[in-house]
């Protein structure tokens, strides 16, 4: 193809879909060669390339957006690390902290550059949630930073195209299943040299050297498309607060959101103050995830890239839950940064009411660890989820995760590779909050150890004490309940499981939009028939007699 010379409007849409196709790609090698259910079956992953400035111009369709929030500012610190200048081809770069990473130590951030005649066109990375990491395990428990594992400066894990023997090591001498994990690690590496790979491809096919004017097209047109979106939220200061579920005590999470001329700061400074339990929100986490709260509400539809945050900015008072200081326990940072999202929806709900969305059951995450009925060590997380919260015009959909976007382990590959045995897996009727638009269902799980040994579960939920509120006159979602040999225990707790023993999963509901008596009279007959709302529950709440 001849070189190219001008980047039109359909050009550059044609050459933008190219490259998220490229990221595609990469999920797709890293999913296909991981070793983890944790990104095969559950996708906890996200893949990005970078232009040869570092800048993000496409993410995988399917990515975490927490992820790809701060796997901007994790290229930058790797590149203050190993300037551009020192990098060499097969060169692959790797960090794990979360100061500089993703907010915890169990996310593997892999990074290598693209070289194309002898100069460096771009950056590929791809980031995953690794089986392990030694320390006390994935859970809310620690009460240090230091107890949470093996902890990785911004290091080679690759160079020239040769493995460091002794990274490699550290992992084998420290982790629970070395063999899914330093198999996971690897999967990412080597999906970086395909997205790498593709990349060239992709120029030599344009007749490209240089991928900045491409890049450019992108950002510009992105920022400009967020911020004519923002600008349409009248000018001024918006607030909102509300308590999340602890460890000993409720947290406090509070916001203020300043819209000026198509830019938005999001400040947390009234949140809580930091705590002893592995719950604290690094601010790189705080701050990818109020990014992704502003673009669901303006330009949801535009592929990630460095436009789409540009004119988003995000601060926390130092020392509180959602910016703690190092080295405070982060490894469930998600059950309280996950709030982010509902907290800015609720600060924007008089200013974007059609747009907000009632709050969602959200994940539940159950940290497994012990030894399979074959003797074979495990170390995974079992992802379930309660209902999403409805929107103006959408019921929400059962059992379907929010902000996040992982997905659940199918029962077969569950039980082969725990040992856990499913007794049931359904929907609870009458758990989607109320509305014109009826939240999202949650679900119940029982699940029984069935694997002849011990299994130790952590827990990594919310959602039990503050259940998930509904918009404009719409009504709460259920709350979430975990009970072990039908007993109640903590959310965020960690307990063993003798052979037998049983832990049910109670869901939490989405929450409603809208007065409940406005829903279409054929729509509470459709759920009534589908057995997703109860006789009674469609009397009291939507005034819907039965014949």
């Amino acid at each position: 193809m001849k070189m190219m010379t001008k980047l039109d409007s359909i050009t550059v849409g044609i050459l933008w879909d190219r490259l998220v196709s490229i990221t595609d790609e990469i999920v797709n090698a890293l999913v296909r060669t991981s070793f983890s259910t944790n990104v095969r079956e559950s996708y906890d992953l996200s893949c990005m390339l970078f232009d040869g400035r570092g800048r993000s111009i496409a993410q995988g369709s399917y990515s975490v957006p927490s992820f790809t929030g701060t796997g901007p500012i994790t290229l930058q610190h790797m590149l203050e690390r190993f300037p551009p200048e020192t990098l060499r081809p097969g060169d692959i770069i790797v960090t794990n902290d979360p100061w500089l990473g993703t907010g915890h130590m169990f996310d593997i951030n892999v990074m290598q550059p693209v070289f194309r005649k002898e100069r460096i066109v771009g950056y590929c990375m791809s980031i995953s949630h690794l089986p392990d990491i030694g320390g006390r395990g994935f859970s809310a428990g620690s009460r240090g930073g230091c107890e949470e594992g093996l902890r990785l400066p911004i290091l080679k894990l690759i160079e020239g195209g040769r493995e460091n023997a002794l990274i490699l090591e550290l992992f084998r001498m420290n982790v629970r299943a070395p063999e899914e994990t330093i198999g996971d690690l690897m999967a990412n590496a080597s999906a970086t040299s395909v997205g790498g790979r593709m990349l060239l491809e992709f120029m030599d096919e344009y007749g490209i050297d240089d991928i900045g004017p491409i890049a450019d097209a992108i950002i510009e047109q992105s920022e400009q498309a967020m911020r004519e979106e923002i600008r349409k939220i009248p000018d001024g200061l918006y607030r909102h607060a509300i308590d999340v579920e602890g460890v000993e005590e409720a947290v406090r999470l509070g916001c203020t959101v300043e819209v000026r001329d198509g830019q938005v700061h999001v400040d947390f400074s009234d949140s809580s103050d930091a705590v002893p339990a592995a719950i604290n929100v690094p601010i790189c986490y705080t701050r990818a995830m109020a990014c992704y709260a502003i673009k669901c509400l303006t330009t949801p539809k535009i592929p990630n890239n460095l436009g789409s945050v540009l004119p988003v900015t995000a601060s926390a008072r130092e020392g509180s839950v959602l910016n703690p200081r190092h080295p405070s326990p982060t490894g469930g940072r998600h059950v309280i940064g996950h709030f982010v999202n509902p907290l800015i929806f609720g600060a924007l709900a008089s200013a974007l009411p059609d747009r907000i969305q009632a709050d969602s059951g959200m994940l539940n995450l159950v940290n497994v660890q012990g030894r399979s009925r074959s003797g074979r060590e495990v170390s995974s997380i079992f992802f379930a989820s309660g209902g999403f919260g409805a929107l103006k015009g959408i019921d929400g959909a059962a059992t379907t995760p929010s902000p996040s976007n992982m997905t659940t382990t199918p029962i077969e590959v569950w039980e082969n590779l725990t040992g856990m045995y499913f007794e049931k897996k359904q929907l609870l009727p009458d758990s989607g909050g109320a509305g014109e638009f009826r939240g999202g269902l949650g679900q119940e799980i029982i699940l029984r150890n069935d694997s002849a040994h011990e299994l130790t579960v952590s827990c990594l939920a919310g959602r039990t004490d503050f259940a998930p509120s509904g918009v404009l006159g719409g009504g709460a979602g259920s709350l979430r309940t975990i009970a072990i040999n039908g007993k109640v225990v903590h959310p965020k707790g960690r307990y063993v499981l003798a052979q037998g023993d049983v832990i049910v999963l109670h869901e939490a509901g989405g929450g409603g939009y809208g007065d409940p008596t406005r829903r279409r009279r054929e729509a509470v007959a459709r759920d009534l028939e589908a057995g997703l709302v109860s006789d009674h529950q469609a009397r009291d709440l939507y005034g819907f007699e039965t014949p």
